[in-house]
């Protein structure tokens, strides 16, 4: 298993009621399953990378924040605006912030479960045309619908908690 990658790559699917509500329930219980995959690491676990010369876990679960606060704004955008330019960020840059370091994984966690009721709220509420609309990312050069949002965010979530669960069981913590 690639510890990059522990449940492999996002794979785009079609849409479906099904396929709707699956990802619907993944934005739904992201924030709860971030915390478990932390509760009860001390300060140096928080401080391990999940693989060598990966993010340690305190930078996972703030950069799960971030990451999904731009979804959030992605997301919003494009129900605002025709066919917007996203803003591209670093995340690796953004990993080696001060508050990246320096705060406790708490702030990071009460802003995900913030962000993840709007997303899912807004998701629940889009309109059989609303899923099309789309959006521009300069960074890969490509457009996406908000079905493709959905699908990347709810595998995104899935894709760091593992990173953590995975380090706890090579650990064994």
């Amino acid at each position: 298993m690639d510890p990059r990658y522990p449940i492999g790559t996002c794979q785009p699917a079609p849409f479906s009621e099904e396929a709707k509500a699956e990802r619907l329930a993944d934005l739904h219980f992201l924030p709860g399953l971030a915390e478990q995959a932390i509760e009860n690491l001390d300060a140096d676990q928080l401080q391990t990378p999940y693989r060598d010369g990966g993010w340690t876990v305190q930078q996972v679960i703030h950069h799960l924040a971030d990451s999904h606060m731009n979804a959030l704004i992605r997301l919003k955008l494009t129900l605002t605006e025709d066919h917007p330019t996203v803003k591209p960020y670093d995340e690796e840059r953004w990993a080696q912030t001060h508050e990246y370091a320096q705060l406790p994984v708490n702030n990071a966690l009460t802003l995900l479960h913030t962000v993840h009721a709007r997303l899912y709220d807004l998701y629940s509420h889009l309109q059989a045309d609303e899923w099309k609309r789309t959006y521009f990312h300069p960074g890969s050069g490509t457009s996406h619908d908000l079905w493709y949002l959905l699908g990347l965010y709810a595998w995104h979530g899935k894709h760091h908690v593992a990173q953590v669960t995975a380090l706890r069981e090579r650990m064994g913590w």
